[in-house]
């Protein structure tokens, strides 16, 4: 295939088409519907991995939009009706074939190149980690558009029907469906009860990603070779497909994507730990003193470095022995709906909790005692709102001798409702002699970071339960 039978070919196919269409909608989805993929340090342009992964995640629909357009490619010499011509030239059938993946091959990678590149320029302006873990995401989700344009292709050419295209497309859109939400999906339950559900190995043979939870997680290595083996496997049947001239070459066709379904599988992890991984080179900690945040939020440590250690001091002047004696950024991942893990001597914080994003200036000191007091025991990848912003926000007051509100409790009538339930709760605490105000204190924090208790109401005199 020289660059002049190329050209001649993106004139007259869907190829430039396909390319447009992909870019297009992925752009618009993108931008104008609002998203988690827009705030967070999981926001597509906040990390490489994210955006990677953001980007794979559009494949829910742009990958059967790949499969039917590839479709209605393979439809074009029945369409003409000069199948028979072709047939009788002396040009090998395979050469006709590469022409025809070709074309639609390189448009739909450009276009995904395209996406991936104006969300990397964004990338490049928010981090200062750099590093190329995120490549092979990418690359295997161009190479998911590839192969099943191809498949599609070959399947049009070996189903000429105008009902063929729009079947493929809604066929694929189906099976990724049932993969992100049932046939995919394995149910699992948490030490504290609560049910969720975990991808388990057969949805890896679809092109979506999970929705981006945290900026350390990443695809592990065998998943990505699984899925090339899959996509090899599937864009040569659909090569094939287009080649094929008898039913019975058609249906020998169809080993190469059943082989390499079968491959993917014995490749792909079998345990949902082993496929959503802790990438450990993002997550090393860079430290400014006792205050240390990952590799990922590098950018972010000279701004909470002086922050970071006045709460400290506040915490020690408070606390005594009992205060914790390093600020380190929360690099475990927990499977969602699991109990938190805190400690006592480490103040863990995620960049994400709601009262530390708000915080700006002089309120990181305060949210950082608030998250160092009780740092909250919402079940991982829920949000509440009650006793633990109580507890917070009174013990905050009882460390600094003022009682105020919260970064991130900007609405009035949330103001007022904390108003009303802590300040009752602060005057009969600091009306207690200073021992009985401390071992409330101490109460409090132990039942907030086991998170075996209800922290205000053990602040409030309760019994922890």
């Amino acid at each position: 295939m020289n660059v002049r039978v190329l050209r001649i070919e993106l004139k007259r196919s869907v190829a430039p088409w396909a390319g447009a269409v992909v870019l297009t909608t992925a752009l618009a989805f993108l931008y104008l519907i609002r998203g988690s993929w827009w705030t967070g340090t999981t926001a597509w342009t906040a990390q490489w991995t994210s955006m990677a992964l953001w980007t794979r995640s559009l494949l829910f629909y742009l990958w059967p939009l790949a499969v039917g357009l590839g479709a209605l490619q393979g439809l074009r010499d029945h369409r003409s009706k000069i199948t028979e011509l072709l047939t009788s030239t002396p040009r090998p059938a395979r050469h006709r074939a590469a022409t025809l993946a070709g074309a639609t091959a390189i448009t739909l990678a450009s276009a995904f190149a395209f996406l991936v590149l104006v969300g990397a320029v964004q990338v490049v302006a928010n981090t200062e980690y750099t590093h190329l873990g995120w490549l092979p995401i990418s690359l295997v989700g161009a190479l998911f558009l590839v192969a099943g344009a191809v498949l599609g292709m070959g399947a049009g050419r070996a189903l000429p029907s105008a009902l063929t295209p729009p079947a493929l497309t809604m066929g694929a859109f189906v099976f990724t469906a049932l993969m992100h939400m049932s046939l995919g999906r394995t149910e699992t339950t948490t030490a504290t009860g609560i049910t969720s559900t975990e991808p388990n190995r057969v949805s890896l043979l679809s092109p979506a990603v999970q929705e981006v939870r945290h900026a350390l997680v990443t695809l592990s290595a065998s998943v990505h070779v699984g899925q090339t083996i899959w996509l090899f496997g599937m864009a040569a049947t659909g090569f094939a497909l287009l080649v094929a001239a008898t039913p019975r070459a058609r249906l020998i066709a169809l080993t190469p994507v059943l082989a390499g379904a079968a491959l993917a599988l014995l490749v792909l992890p079998s345990d949902p730990r082993r496929t959503y991984v802790v990438d450990e080179a993002a997550a090393e900690l860079v430290c400014d003193g006792p205050v240390c945040v990952t590799k990922t939020q590098q950018g972010r440590l000279a701004d909470l470095a002086g922050p970071g250690k006045e709460a400290l001091r506040l915490l020690h002047g408070a606390l005594g022995s009992q205060a914790p004696i390093s600020i380190r950024e929360n690099a475990t991942v927990l499977p969602e709906g699991s109990t938190p893990q805190w400690s006592r001597k480490t103040l863990l914080f995620d960049f994400d909790d709601d009262i530390i994003a708000a915080a700006k200036g002089g309120e990181l000191t305060r949210a950082l005692i608030a998250k160092g007091m009780v740092p909250g025991c919402s079940p991982v990848g829920w949000s509440s709102f009650g006793g633990d912003e109580f507890a917070q926000t009174v013990a905050v007051g009882w460390v600094l001798g003022d009682l105020g509100p919260l970064p991130g409790t900007l609405s009035e009538s949330l103001r007022h409702e904390i108003d009303a339930e802590t300040r009752p709760v602060w005057k009969e605490l600091k009306a207690l002699p200073r021992a009985e105000q401390f071992a409330r204190i101490d109460a409090m924090r132990a039942a907030a970071l086991s998170c075996k208790g209800d922290a205000f109401d053990t602040l409030k005199g309760g019994v922890s339960r």
